[in-house]
């Protein structure tokens, strides 16, 4: 069981502060229904969610850390294990690999040296393959540390991108 004392996992007081403004939108006996959104302020702050900081989250919204576990786990913006500063996010489900999805991630593993689920050796990128983002018409997409999302992808954008990120 986690240390809820344990300055490693212990949470800053805006980061608490943002959970609880969460946990204020649902009934007083739902405070579980708030695990989403203080996962996300959780990975925001520590920059991944290590399985000791989930079941602190789990405990700060007296639920059974195994049912936040399951989100963590359940969804693709969650990080379980360390990532890059730049976490890319490609989207490959059929709508946008018909539109060149599969193209831009060849782009991308050749120009990062790196495969879907890696990150590079400078700890600067992680790439991962996502599903839906819900942009379909602008496909094909990806996501910035889960925060910025670039639309109608090509090979060219993806290098302005990347150069930007350095």
């Amino acid at each position: 069981m986690a240390n809820p004392d344990s300055n490693s996992l212990r949470l800053s007081q805006e980061s608490l502060a943002l959970i609880d403004a969460e946990v204020a939108k649902y009934p007083a006996d739902r405070k579980q229904s708030a695990v989403m959104a203080a996962l996300r302020i959780a990975q925001t702050e520590k920059g991944w969610l290590k399985p000791e900081l989930v079941e602190y989250v789990a405990h700060y919204l007296e639920m059974p850390p195994i049912a936040a576990y399951e989100v963590a786990t359940f969804y693709n913006m969650y990080d379980t294990q360390p990532v890059g500063r730049h976490k890319i996010t490609l989207c490959t489900n059929l709508p946008c690999a018909l539109m060149g999805a599969n193209k831009i991630a060849e782009h991308l593993k050749q120009k990062l040296g790196i495969g879907f689920g890696e990150t590079t050796e400078d700890g600067r990128y992680t790439l991962k393959e996502g599903e839906c983002m819900g942009a379909c018409g602008d496909a094909p997409v990806c996501l910035h540390n889960n925060h910025a999302m670039h639309t109608r992808l090509t090979s060219e954008m993806v290098d302005e991108m990347l150069d930007k990120l350095k």
